[in-house]
């Protein structure tokens, strides 16, 4: 038992939660410094007081790295001035709602921005960096809709699907280099980007009774899956994308 539990610390590790002041990736974060992590918090904007104290109160200790996503260029100097970094978890990402064929490309290009194009230059430039160490863990999350099509999101289907493949394509070139990199396609979770799908009656009518589990998912149901892919546990699984989804694809 003791062997098992030692499988999953992270005692001595430091992680970076993209998206961190709510959401996935606030649970995320503090159930990584439970597990024993130091952490470093990303957000668009300096208001990470709550998480960070969350992550404090966890036993962790927690930095802060403010950068707007929304402008990958700006990601290889800013990634510069991190220090080392064992887990990078690309939590941060951004939804626009509208019928495909009156989707303001301006939308469709700005989700990409963030929830693609960012999350490769942010793993490419941390990734380097463990490549270098010979170890590394990077958790991309992916979607439901890396899977299926979706409705008024062609964006973000778009970008969730590429995640999923980028996940795959970095694990074939760096698992031999000691760095595994895995995706979690959360299923439909009670946060702000589905606040809308759940005020709507219908859809989220339409939504719940699919669900085998019964209901919504809440963001700290996805915490052991990313402990788990953080930690020496994970040591043989690369490329691989775990769905933590209350049994919605199996229906």
């Amino acid at each position: 038992m003791a062997r098992a539990a030692g499988m999953f610390s992270l005692a001595g590790r430091t992680a970076l939660v993209t998206g961190a002041r709510t959401g996935i990736g606030r649970a995320i974060a503090v159930g990584l410094a439970e597990a024993g992590a130091d952490l470093v918090l990303h957000g668009r904007v300096d208001d990470l007081d709550g998480v960070e104290a969350e992550v404090r109160k966890a036993g962790g200790q927690a930095s802060r790295w403010v950068l707007d996503l929304s402008d990958p260029a700006r990601i290889p100097e800013a990634a510069r001035r991190l220090g080392p970094v064992d887990v990078l978890v690309n939590n941060a990402g951004i939804i626009r709602r509208a019928p495909a064929a009156g989707h303001p490309y301006a939308d469709f290009r700005q989700v990409l921005d963030v929830n693609l194009d960012a999350v490769f230059l942010l793993s490419q430039a941390v990734g380097a960096r463990m490549l270098a160490r010979g170890s590394g863990k990077i958790i991309m999350i992916a979607s439901m809709l890396s899977f299926q099509g979706g409705v008024n999101v062609p964006g973000y289907t778009a970008a969730k699907h590429a995640v999923a493949g980028l996940t795959r394509a970095l694990a074939c070139e760096w698992a031999g280099g000691g760095v595994q990199v895995n995706a979690i396609a959360p299923g439909y979770i009670a946060t702000a980007n589905t606040e809308r799908l759940r005020a709507d009656p219908a859809r989220e009518t339409e939504i719940s009774g699919r669900i085998p589990a019964g209901r919504w998912g809440v963001p700290e149901d996805l915490v052991g899956a990313a402990v788990f892919l953080a930690s020496g546990a994970s040591d043989y699984v690369n490329g691989h994308v775990l769905a933590v989804d209350g049994g919605w694809l199996a229906r």
